[in-house]
């Protein structure tokens, strides 16, 4: 049994033990009476009875350790032309100071404060001096629509906001306050005070009263010490779009949140404390939340705070540039970010400008890597490639490739092998596991390890249907794929992106796959649309590499013809069309729901999370190309 293995095995049959030993990272004020309480599935509890305070962990015991000049926040703003570095000592001041100048607006322990900020490192200090007071922060995405900031402010019923004048997109301003005043307007619930961060690119006017210069009310607060809060009590909120409209609000705890995160910067992602650790995410997004926030603080690590794109600030050597001046060890991104690279350079012709020898490791997550992008990156890079798998309910990795316990050999399209905590299986319709290699809906056998999600605010009846009564004794994670023989974790689509063709179930991931082999294709999406004879038929988009001047019938043709050789005929694979683009939620996510919408000539409600929602007019101007009319 390798190590990996053995450590794997462990956390399965000895998960209190497991679990207690991981939780000697974490510097507790109260100890546990218990590891884990699952008497009462699904809500299960780690580390009942502990107390600590996550700010706590991932500021003062750094400086208290000798190590408060290590830098703790790299801030990276090239669409303002601004960098900075902030040490550990002065992080914590910062935000011990914002913690007080919230505490003097009357946020106290156990209260919400919602953060609806752009990339500056004042949004860090925000959710950390939420943690510091014992507050429940709920960061919405800076620039998000009124209307859905307005729901979660009924939902969270927040003391404060925290929000900046206006956040700076490549090329334009987005002028925050009057959106945020609009959604104020419109919530049932209202706010006692708003905390703005006046930027010099855009200013706003204060509402007497209510709002309050941040500046000015950090200048004169006096800072504040960390309050214990038990391990079970929440850390934040974060909403996700429900299906049934209504936000789901994902609740993450302390002590569990702050063990599992801690864990996984050592085992998973291979990293020693000191050293240099970039997510080119959004603090909007759990990714953000968990790996440019906490985890990397957490640990020990410096952490990189990018604001800016792969592409277009100025150009897609910026993170190469970026990997180079701050020496980064490990860079988190998306997929989607790697192939806007990759379609701007394909022969990577930028990378060989910038000395970028620290880079150790790459990982990706938050959209299935297809195999053409992993097989560029490692070819342009060198360096091992992690594709995992995880989700905003998980908080964390639940299959990947352990760089710090052991490397395992690269499947391509494989997230590789389930985490310590994650027992994942391929269930059918029955609830029966399917045959190794067969495509079923993957589960996680119960309990779920520590740092997921214990439930959803105020809505625990929600929790137990939404993800526990179809599969009893195992999580729904809402993901179709298998598991091969080799125990390999192959996610292939969302469980609603299965496609029945002619009573052939067919995931759109596997067409996806042989679409994005062709060499002119830098980007695809597959969609299932409805057909009178077959029930469903595949579609498939393309976006070209930079510099293809093929005709674009000619490279439709050739994929056609890619998914017949390798699938077969019955994946009924006949239409495929060019595009500039593909319709993205701002976390890089396909929008495939409303792409199949649009082709369905069913209502498509444009999601409050789309990056640009005129791409929408130009998915439903390609659809009418190729024959779907009624999608205009």
């Amino acid at each position: 049994m390798g190590a990996f293995d053995a450590l794997h095995n462990r956390s399965l049959t000895d998960p209190e033990g497991f679990w207690a030993e991981a939780a000697g990272a974490i510097t507790w004020t109260r100890r546990w009476d218990a590891v884990l309480d699952a008497s009462n599935p699904p809500f299960v509890r780690w580390f009942s009875g502990a107390e600590l305070n996550t700010a706590y962990n991932a500021l003062d015991r750094h400086v208290e350790a000798g190590r408060g000049d290590q830098a703790a926040l790299i801030y990276e703003s090239p669409v303002t032309g601004r960098s900075e570095v902030i040490s550990f000592r002065a992080l914590t001041d910062r935000v011990a100071r914002l913690a007080g100048a919230l505490r003097a607006l009357g946020v106290e322990k156990g209260d919400r404060v919602i953060v609806y900020m752009p990339m500056v490192p004042q949004a860090v200090e925000a959710m950390l001096a939420c943690a510091r007071l014992g507050a429940v922060h709920s960061v919405v995405f800076g620039g998000f629509a009124p209307n859905e900031l307005a729901t979660r402010i009924d939902d969270a019923k927040p003391k404060a906001v925290l929000s900046a004048s206006c956040g700076i997109e490549p090329g334009r301003t987005v002028a925050y306050k009057p959106m945020l005043d609009l959604a104020i307007a419109q919530a049932r619930h209202k706010p006692s005070a708003c905390v703005i961060l006046q930027r010099p690119e855009r200013s706003c006017d204060l509402t007497a009263g209510r709002d309050h210069d941040w500046g000015d009310v950090t200048a004169r607060a006096a800072p504040v010490e960390p309050v214990p809060v038990a391990a079970t009590d929440p850390l934040y909120i974060l909403y996700t779009s429900g299906t049934t409209g209504q936000p789901k609000g994902i609740v993450r705890d302390n002590g569990g949140h702050a063990v599992a995160l801690a864990w996984t910067m050592r085992d998973f992602y291979g990293m020693r404390p000191g050293e240099v650790f970039w997510t080119a995410s959004d603090v909007g997004w759990v990714v953000g939340h968990s790996y440019i926030v906490y985890a990397p603080l957490i640990y020990g690590c410096s952490s990189v705070l990018f604001e800016g794109k792969p592409v277009g600030t100025p150009d897609a050597g910026v993170y190469w540039r970026v990997i180079r001046d701050h020496g980064v060890a490990a860079l988190f991104t998306a997929p989607t970010a790697f192939r806007a690279i990759r379609k701007e350079d394909p022969d990577g012709r930028l990378i060989g400008r910038y000395d970028i020898k620290s880079l150790r490791a790459l990982f990706l997550a938050g959209e299935r890597s297809d195999p053409e992008t992993i097989n560029w990156a490692v070819d342009k890079l060198a360096i091992p490639v992690v594709d995992h798998w995880w989700q905003t309910e998980t908080g964390w990795v639940i299959a990947g490739n352990p760089l710090g316990v052991e490397r395992f050999p690269l499947k391509p399209g494989s997230a590789t092998r389930p985490m310590c905590g994650w027992d994942i299986k391929a269930l059918d319709a029955n609830g029966q596991e399917v045959p190794r290699g067969d495509v079923g809906a993957l589960v996680a056998k119960l309990p779920m390890p520590p740092g997921t999600f214990p439930t959803l605010w105020r809505a625990p009846d929600r929790y137990r249907q939404a993800y526990f009564t179809e599969f009893p004794g195992y999580y729904k994670t809402g993901d179709a794929g298998y598991v091969d023989e080799d125990g390999y974790v192959h996610v292939m689509t969302r469980v609603d992106d299965v496609i029945n063709v002619a009573g052939h179930r067919l995931s759109t991931g596997a067409i996806e796959e042989v679409l994005a082999g062709h060499p002119d294709v830098a980007e695809c999406a597959v969609i299932g649309v409805a057909d009178p004879l077959k029930g469903m038929l595949p579609l498939g988009f393309l976006v070209l590499k930079a510099g293809v001047d093929r005709p674009e019938a000619e490279i439709a043709a050739e994929v056609v013809q890619r998914v017949r050789d390798r699938i077969g005929p019955v994946a009924a694979f006949k239409t495929a069309v060019v595009v500039d683009r593909l319709p993205k939620t701002r976390s890089g996510k396909i929008l495939r729901g409303t792409m199949k919408k649009i082709a369905d000539a069913e209502p498509a409600k444009t999601p409050a999370t789309i990056d640009d929602p005129a791409i929408l007019d130009e998915v439903a101007e390609a659809l009418q190309r190729v024959g779907y009319a009624r999608a205009g």
